[in-house]
């Protein structure tokens, strides 16, 4: 398929639905609720890390975990010990996450912010001018976390050294690096050019059905290979379609079938 097609394509597709108006259902909206920069990224960090399974489960687990953070997330974080944060959210459950993993990932959140000032100057020091991507800056802040929280982190934050496509992590970037109508940012000191794609079940599909890549995994590898398609189209943004083209097949009136039907010929 011509470059230049898909391209009109999808910025069809982002003009008409990369708007906060279809945002909901997703746990991106509640970064909205927060104006201050370090509030912005624990919300982030914990929705993103929640955003597995059904997405009414996952605003409900979302919902109840920043309720009980109150009065803000940074404020929580700053004055609770890990003796309360267990007390606080003791019982909670989202699928493969229970109490102990969550309270071992805002512990080490925590624990971050104390050692580094917030989660983007954690990340900024693990940034080098020669990478094209943000995976090495991504290795040394999933590194950094899981020995903060001394403790096994792997699913919340899994290392992209040991293949997971990484989609929350990946997902949780794309919030805080791109800036638009969708995604709030903050982070202007990482490039939007370096992020690589949130690839799920979902998003493989389409990229398999467009042809970005072959692989039958939604790994690591491919990953990189549907951004570096992206990128070819989108150099500086190559995460810029993400959402619009993950609202295919989630909302009624986003039609996959009717957008893949344009490009049968080719």
């Amino acid at each position: 398929m011509p470059p230049v097609i898909l391209k009109d394509s999808l910025e069809r597709l982002y003009r008409k639905y990369n708007r906060r108006e279809f945002v909901h259902p997703d746990p991106l909206e509640f970064l909205y609720h927060y104006e201050g920069l370090c509030d912005r990224e624990i919300v982030a960090f914990v929705a993103s890390s929640l955003a597995y399974g059904r997405v009414a489960y996952i605003l409900k687990s979302v919902s109840f975990v920043l309720e009980r953070m109150k009065p803000t997330p940074s404020e929580f974080l700053k004055r609770t010990s890990l003796e309360t944060i267990h007390q606080t959210f003791s019982g909670f459950r989202h699928r493969f996450t229970n109490d102990q993993k969550l309270c071992a990932m805002l512990f080490g959140v925590k624990k971050v912010i104390e050692r580094h000032g917030s989660l983007k100057a954690c990340f900024s020091a693990g940034l080098n001018d020669g990478d094209d991507t943000i995976l090495p800056a991504l290795s040394v802040f999933t590194r950094e976390l899981t020995d903060c929280a001394d403790d096994n982190l792997e699913h919340s934050v899994p290392s992209p050294t040991k293949g997971s496509a990484c989609k929350r992590l990946n997902l949780f970037l794309r919030w805080m690096v791109r800036s638009d109508e969708v995604d709030p940012g903050g982070w202007e000191n990482v490039p939007a050019s370096m992020l690589i794609v949130p690839v799920d079940t979902h998003m493989h599909k389409i990229c398999h059905l467009l042809g970005l890549t072959a692989r039958k995994h939604a790994d690591m590898i491919t990953a990189t290979e549907i951004t570096k398609a992206f990128r070819n189209i989108a150099p500086a943004d190559p995460v810029r379609y993400d959402f619009s083209l993950t609202r295919l097949g989630i909302r009624k009136d986003a039609d996959l079938s009717a957008f893949l039907k344009q490009f049968s010929g080719f």
